[in-house]
């Protein structure tokens, strides 16, 4: 088995970082929740221990039994695992008289430390604790501190086993992905072959040892996740693998053609199902968000078991899971809570009976696009801007119709068109418009209008799980909004949205 990191989180908003970091050192890592320590160990070259919301003074804080690992692997507590490690010891970790939250310099006071090489004296760190460590226990050494915090970071020589009370993961850290390699490949002695090629190689191996000779059916969406897990699956097992391409009447102009042309050249076995009518039909009247999400959901399902059953001798079920779906599925505090309801494959009904087969689980959004790259993927595809599941229903406000998914279908393609036309398509995580679901006063000619108001929407992000509105040129805004309401007919208004994750949403519904 491949050199692992283990990550233990204990619910900490960065933990997802340190993956990333770890893996960006061609190093495989993987994140369990503290309570749900593997059985199998002996691939796990070093440990790491995340922060946490709670304080190890509380009565409920997680104390995971550390017997396993400590004496035996390098371990690396980060905020909350270095107080956890202080605490389990004897030493006393007490609420700080001066929060340290933000930028801090670090001191070194053992510079030849294993942990600290090339990490500079006054580097800067970022800090976000309210505890802090008062005193180590015996056996313990400290190895640098800050303006404010004594025991910022320190070694337990006998137990090959560190602690730092700042996040190396963090953009901020400057020398943080120094210390992270240092710990990773200099301590642990991992090796860095972790690469999107290895990757490919060991996937194709394992998918063809698991399927066999059966047959592998696939929803195709257009996305990213979905086409990286068709051509990998066709790399490994071909024409074993049937994708189905569902338009459901709400993609963006000309997608369902131009997608699906772009995928049976890539040499996929595709079929395409316009089920369009269809959806529009079962939206009619529909103006509450959840319950688009899941009628489209719904006849999703209906649509894709109907031309999967078609196909004879199905077993497996391919789906396009990426890892934060599954660290999101064991979270510590449990699933998060719901903001809105997610339109997957995954809810196919169970009369299906299909081994699921999910061959990204592991991988971060950033990954599978270097692992399509690496498989040839054409960068138009590649670099395709998120788009929801449910599609412009939930960028249209209110109820549904086909003169509305026209209109907004024109805006939107409009809107990218021009991001491409002035290289700023790539300098934007998601963009897109948006219908409201309301009419503004006007006047066009000598005359009064009263029509609908389109909102436009670019963000920066990683994940989507936080994002920035993006800083569009105002000249190319003005240029847009003339277009978009001088050639498409009803709309005399065009906004454009602002507002950041959190506390808005990306979407609007």
């Amino acid at each position: 088995m491949k050199d692992t990191i283990l990550i233990l989180d204990f619910g900490s908003q960065y933990t997802q970082l340190i993956a990333r970091k770890i893996r960006e050192l061609n190093v495989y890592c993987e994140i369990h929740p503290y309570y749900h320590v593997p059985q199998h160990i002996s691939h796990i070259k070093g440990l790491i221990l995340s922060g946490s919301p709670f304080s190890v003074n509380d009565h409920n804080a997680p104390k995971p039994d550390l017997s396993t690992f400590l004496g035996k692997i390098p371990v690396l507590g980060i905020c909350y695992g270095a107080q956890l490690l202080t605490h389990m010891h004897g030493g006393k970790v007490g609420a700080s008289g001066l929060r340290e939250y933000g930028r801090a310099k670090l001191h070194l006071l053992k510079p030849n430390n294993p942990l600290l090489k090339k990490i500079p004296e006054k580097s800067q760190v970022w800090m976000s604790h309210g505890d802090t460590i008062d005193d180590l226990p015996e056996g313990f050494e400290c190895i640098a501190s800050t303006e404010d915090i004594r025991n910022a970071a320190f070694e337990i020589p006998t137990l090959k086993a560190w602690g730092i009370q700042f996040h190396p993961e963090v953009y901020h850290s400057e020398y943080g992905k120094d210390l992270l390699k240092n710990f990773v490949v200099n301590i642990c002695g991992c090796d860095q072959s972790w690469t999107p090629e290895s990757f490919i190689q060991s996937s194709i191996e394992s998918l063809r040892r698991k399927i066999g000779v059966e047959k592998v059916v696939l929803g195709l969406s257009g996305g990213v996740d979905s086409t990286v897990t068709a051509v990998l699956l066709s790399e490994a097992i071909g024409d074993q693998l049937h994708c189905i391409f569902v338009n459901n009447g709400l993609l963006r102009k000309n997608e369902f053609q131009h997608v699906l042309h772009q995928y049976r050249d890539m040499g996929l076995n595709v079929k395409g199902v316009d089920a369009s009518e269809r959806f529009l039909d079962a939206l009619r009247g529909v103006t509450d968000p959840e319950q688009k999400r899941k009628i489209i959901g719904r006849l999703f399902i209906e649509v894709f078991d109907e031309e999967a059953l078609k196909i004879e001798d199905v077993s497996f079920l391919a789906q396009g899971t990426i890892y934060p779906d599954v660290i999101e599925s064991a979270s510590v505090a449990g699933p998060s809570a719901t903001i809105k309801s997610h339109h997957n494959v995954g809810g196919l009904p169970e009369v299906m009976k299909l081994k699921i087969v999910e061959p990204l689980r592991m991988l971060f959004k950033d990954e599978v696009r270097r692992v399509g790259a690496a498989l040839g993927i054409p960068d138009e595809l590649l670099g395709r801007h998120p788009f929801p599941g449910p599609g412009l229903a939930i960028r249209i406000l209110g109820d549904i119709t086909p003169e509305k998914v026209a209109l907004i279908q024109e805006a939107d393609y409009i809107f990218i068109k021009g991001l491409k036309e002035e290289g700023l398509y790539e300098q934007v995580w998601q963009a897109g418009a948006i219908l409201l679901d309301s009419r503004s006063v006007g006047v066009m000619g000598d005359e009064r209008t009263y029509e609908y108001v389109v909102a436009l929407r670019a963000v920066h992000s990683t994940d989507g799980m936080t994002a920035d509105w993006v800083h569009l040129p105002y000249d190319f805004l003005a240029r847009i909004s003339n277009q978009i309401i001088n050639r498409v007919p009803g709309v005399n208004r065009v906004v454009y949205d602002i507002s950041s994750k959190p506390p808005a949403t990306i979407e609007w519904e």
